[in-house]
């Protein structure tokens, strides 16, 4: 089974694809989706629905996740996190993939053992999770383990 796993941001959406066969996981594939922060909202936003949808028709996962809207202090970032993940979920949507929603503080626990895990602390597992594999920054080490945690979850 191909796990997709994304985070989503407007300013840079993380991708990962990860391999899982019964309690075995395996890298196959990250990345980043930058925006221009001076581009309009909706041509950022069409950037990222096209290039999650050109991720999904490269792979081919059996399904997605994806992690679930944080409330910001500042209303206008919650706000722009919202439509960013809208664009990416549309993304999985056009291509029918079953898509599970997964709180930031739950894949730390699913990845690291407990939800307050630290990014280091998450990164750290990934390396011991997935031996060997090279991420492409710290949104696509985001979004791999929201693979990661999908695949211990099952896909609830």
């Amino acid at each position: 089974m191909l796990i997709l796993g994304l985070d989503p941001s407007l300013s840079c959406t993380g991708w990962g694809i990860v391999r899982s066969e019964g309690a075995r996981l395996s890298h196959v594939a990250n990345g980043q989706i930058p925006t221009d922060a001076k581009a309009p909202m909706a041509e950022r936003l069409h950037q990222l629905h096209d290039a999650v949808a050109a991720v999904i028709g490269q792979y081919a996962p059996d399904r997605a996740a994806v992690e679930e809207v944080f409330l910001n202090k500042n209303p206008q970032s919650t706000l722009k996190l919202a439509q960013a993940r809208g664009a990416v979920l549309a993304a999985c949507g056009q291509a029918s993939l079953p898509v599970a929603e997964y709180a930031a503080r739950l894949v730390k626990k699913a990845v690291v053992g407990t939800g307050a895990a630290e990014k280091v602390q998450v990164q750290a597992m990934l390396k011991v999770l997935l031996p060997g594999v090279t991420v492409a920054g710290a949104d696509a080490a985001d979004a791999l383990a929201v693979a990661i945690a999908d695949a211990h979850l099952g896909g609830r």
